[in-house]
C-alpha cells in the first residue's frame, strides 16, 4: 500500500560543511574512482519502450549491478572514505590521492596496518571488504540478525571477518562504533551521529561518482528523480549532487522507503521536523533500506532538496524487479534486486493506478517528464530474486496484513 507525504523544502542553501555536492567536488572524486582497477561506468539504460507504454518522455535506470563486479553501487562511498583515511595518516593531499600512489605508500604509513570495521545489510559492507583486500588492509564486518546467506559469503569471500549478529541493523551499528572505540579500529559508517560525521560525508561523495556519470549519460536533464532511501546517505548525496548541475527549480526529488522502514516520510511529517525512528520491526525484503534511523548529514540535505516522500510494500518493489526483468521490445533487460528495483516499481505503479491519480497531478509527472531511477544492486539475494521473480512471490506481509506471500 503506497503513502504519501508532502513537505515543503526550506528552500535554504547548503551550510558550508554540506555544501560539497557539485560537479567540480564530484570531478575529483570521479578521479580517484578512475584509477582503481577495474572501473567503468554503470550503464544508464533508456527504456524507451516502458516510457512509451507509462506516458512517459524519458525513463532512465541507472544500472549499478556492474559496479566493479559487486552487484552493487556502495562500493564508491566505502571506497572513497577508506582512500581519504589513508592518504590523511601518508599525509597526501586529497588531489595527490591516487590509488596507485595509495598502493605505493601504504607500507610507509607510520602506524603500519589498518583494521576498519562497519555494520551493513549487504551492499555496504561488500564494498568497505572489497576496498580493504584491494589495499591489503584488514577488515571486520557486522551484519544484523536474519542476513540473507548469499550476502554474508560475498562478504567474507573479500577476506573479511563476518559476524552474524542477533541485531537489527541500527544496534549491530552501535555495536560496530564501540568495537571501534575499544579497540582502536577505523569504523567505516554510512550513517553519521554527533561527533562521527567526517568518514560518513566522504562516503556520500563517493556516491557523486555514480550521479555524475548519470547526468552525462542521460538524454535529458531530469525531471523527476525517484530515489530509494535507508539512511538517505545515498538519496542525500545524488539529490544534492543533482541540484547544483541542474536546476533545482524544475526537478522533484521523490524519496522512497519501504513502509516498514519509513524513517524519512514520519521524519517529514514530524509537526517540528525532528528526526524520527521507525518504531517497529523492519520486516521488509527490501534489506538494504530498512534502517530505522536517518542520517542526521542526509536530513539536513534531503529537507532543503526532497518534498515528496512514498512509501511502498514489498509488492511494489517485486513489481520493479519483474518488470525490468522482463523488458519489452527494445529495452535493455535489467536484473535489480529488492532495495534496487524499489524506486523503478514505485513510477511503474504510480503511472499505472488510477487510485493515484491525484499523486500524478501533486508530482506534475506525464509526457514531458524525463525520470531517473537508480538500480542500487543487482540480484545480492539470489534466492528471493528467483522466488520474486520466477514465482511472484514475497516473504513479507504489507500493512493490510496481507501475509500470503503473494506479490500482486
Amino acid at each position: 500500500m503506497t503513502e504519501y507525504v508532502y513537505r515543503p523544502c526550506d528552500q535554504e542553501d547548503l551550510p558550508a560543511h554540506l555544501n560539497v555536492f557539485h560537479p567540480a567536488v564530484a570531478a575529483e572524486v570521479r578521479r580517484f574512482h578512475s584509477g582503481m582497477p577495474g572501473y567503468a561506468e554503470t550503464p544508464l539504460r533508456n527504456l524507451k519502450g516502458l516510457a512509451g507504454e507509462l506516458g512517459l518522455r524519458h525513463f532512465c535506470i541507472k544500472d549499478e549491478s556492474f559496479r566493479f563486479g559487486l552487484n552493487a553501487f556502495k562500493v564508491l562511498g566505502g571506497s572513497y572514505a577508506m582512500a581519504r583515511i589513508l592518504a590523511e595518516k601518508m599525509d597526501l593531499l586529497p588531489e595527490e590521492m591516487t590509488f596507485e600512489r595509495l598502493i605505493k605508500l601504504r607500507d610507509r604509513a607510520e602506524k603500519g596496518e589498518t583494521t576498519f570495521i562497519t555494520a551493513t545489510d549487504g551492499n555496504h559492507g561488500r564494498g568497505v571488504a572489497y576496498m580493504a583486500a584491494q589495499l591489503h588492509q584488514n577488515c571486520i564486518v557486522l551484519l544484523p540478525a536474519h542476513t540473507a546467506p548469499d550476502r554474508v559469503r560475498n562478504i567474507a569471500a573479500l577476506g573479511a571477518n563476518a559476524l552474524v549478529t542477533d541485531l537489527a541493523y541500527d544496534d549491530a551499528v552501535r555495536l560496530a562504533a564501540r568495537m571501534a572505540e575499544e579497540r582502536g579500529y577505523v569504523l567505516v559508517q554510512d550513517t553519521a551521529w554527533p561527533g562521527y560525521e567526517q568518514i560518513p560525508l566522504w562516503i556520500m561523495q563517493g556516491y557523486m561518482t555514480m550521479a555524475d556519470e548519470c547526468l552525462y549519460q542521460m538524454p535529458a536533464p531530469p525531471t523527476h528523480l525517484f530515489l530509494q532511501a535507508g539512511v538517505g546517505s545515498m538519496a542525500a548525496a545524488v539529490a544534492a549532487y543533482f541540484s547544483s548541475a541542474c536546476s533545482k527549480s524544475r526537478m522533484k526529488v521523490i524519496l522512497v522507503e519501504p513502509d516498514h522502514a519509513d524513517c524519512f516520510a514520519r521524519t517529514a511529517h514530524s509537526p517540528d521536523g525532528s528526526i524520527c525512528r521507525y518504531p517497529g520491526e523492519m520486516n521488509s525484503m527490501m534489506a538494504g533500506l530498512c534502517c530505522g534511523e536517518p542520517c542526521p548529514l542526509a536530513w539536513e540535505i534531503l529537507r532543503r532538496r526532497a518534498a515528496h516522500y512514498v512509501t511502498i510494500s514489498d509488492a511494489t518493489a517485486a513489481l520493479g524487479m519483474r518488470v525490468l526483468g522482463n523488458p519489452l521490445s527494445g529495452d535493455h533487460r535489467i536484473v535489480s534486486g529488492e532495495s534496487g528495483a524499489s524506486s523503478a516499481g514505485f513510477v511503474i505503479e504510480l503511472m499505472r493506478s488510477p487510485e493515484l491519480a491525484a499523486l500524478r497531478e501533486e508530482l506534475r509527472i506525464g509526457k514531458d517528464s524525463s525520470v531517473l531511477c537508480i538500480s542500487t544492486e543487482g540480484d545480492t539475494d539470489r534466492e528471493n530474486y528467483r522466488a520474486v521473480v520466477w514465482e511472484g512471490r514475497c516473504p513479507y506481509p504489507d500493512k493490510s496484513g496481507r501475509n500470503d506471500g503473494v506479490c500482486i
